[in-house]
C-alpha cells in the first residue's frame, strides 16, 4: 500500500485564493509546494502554514521567467520525483475599466497574456513530465466565467457588461488550450480541468478602498481542491464552477 502523500503545486499562492488552495490541499493531506515568484513571500506564507501543522513548503517560481519555471521544475525532480497535483493559479487583471475594449493598450494585452496564457503554458510543459509519473496525476487551469464567450454574448447574462478584454480573453484562451491539453492526455492517468472560482473578496476585485466580490476567500478556493483530488472516474476537459459546468 502506498503511504506516501501526493505532492501538489500551487502557482501564484502566496495570498488569496492560491495561499488558501494550499491550505485547503494541505488539510486534505496533501504536501503542497507553495510557490511564488518572490522566494521571501512564499517562504512566509510557507510557515504560517507550517505554524499551523500542514505539510507545505515554500518553492520560488516566476511563470513569466523561462529559468525560474526550470529551476523550480529541476528541484521538485530532484526532491520529490514526481508531482501529483499542479494548480496553475497565477494570474492578472490590469485592463483599464475606464476604457473601450478597443481602447486598451498593446502592453496591457501583452503582460496579460505573459502570465495568463503563456505562463499556464509554461508550466504545464515544465512539470508535465513528473505529471506522467503520478498513479493520478491532476491539472487544474484557474480561469474564471468571464471567459464564457457563451455568456458574453447572452445580453440576459450578469457578465454581459463586464468587459475587460485582455483578462477575458486571456482565460479564454486559458479554457481552449484546457480542451487540447485534456485531449492529449485523454488515454493516460493525468486529467485537466479548467475552473472558476467564483467572484471572491480579493485584491484582484478590490476598486479603490472598496473589496469586491460575494464570496470569502476560503469559498473560492474549494472548486480548485475539488478538481485537484478527483477520483479516476472524475471528468478530463470540462470547465466548473464547484459541480456546475460552465458554458464556454
Amino acid at each position: 500500500m502506498n503511504t506516501q502523500p501526493k505532492i501538489a503545486l500551487v502557482t501564484g499562492a502566496t495570498r488569496g485564493i492560491g495561499f488558501e488552495t494550499v491550505r485547503q490541499l494541505a488539510q486534505a493531506g496533501v504536501h503542497v509546494l507553495l510557490a511564488g515568484r518572490d522566494r521571501g513571500k512564499a517562504v512566509q506564507a510557507a510557515q504560517q502554514l507550517q505554524g499551523e501543522g500542514l505539510q507545505v513548503e515554500a518553492i520560488a517560481l516566476d511563470v513569466t521567467d523561462a529559468a525560474s519555471i526550470a529551476d523550480a521544475a529541476q528541484a521538485v525532480a530532484q526532491t520529490h520525483g514526481k508531482l501529483d497535483i499542479l494548480v496553475n493559479n497565477a494570474g492578472i487583471m490590469i485592463d483599464d475599466p475606464a476604457k473601450k475594449p478597443s481602447e486598451q493598450s498593446l502592453d496591457a494585452w501583452r503582460t496579460t497574456f505573459d502570465t495568463n496564457v503563456f505562463g499556464v503554458v509554461a508550466v504545464t510543459q515544465a512539470f508535465l513530465p513528473l505529471l506522467h509519473k503520478s498513479d493520478a496525476g491532476r491539472i487544474v487551469n484557474v480561469s474564471s466565467i468571464l471567459g464564457s464567450n457563451t455568456l458574453h454574448r447572452d445580453p440576459s447574462s450578469f457578465i454581459y457588461d463586464f468587459k475587460v478584454p485582455a483578462y477575458n480573453v486571456s482565460k479564454s484562451a486559458v479554457n481552449a488550450w484546457t480542451v487540447q491539453l485534456a485531449h492529449e492526455l485523454k488515454d493516460s492517468a493525468v486529467k485537466v480541468n479548467t475552473i472558476h472560482p467564483g467572484y471572491v473578496r480579493t485584491d484582484m476585485n478590490k476598486a479603490g478602498d472598496q473589496q469586491n466580490g460575494e464570496l470569502e476567500v476560503p469559498e473560492g478556493a474549494r472548486t480548485s481542491v475539488k478538481l485537484a483530488l478527483v477520483g479516476n472516474d472524475g471528468p478530463n476537459g470540462g470547465y466548473f464552477y464547484l459541480d456546475q459546468e460552465l458554458p464556454w
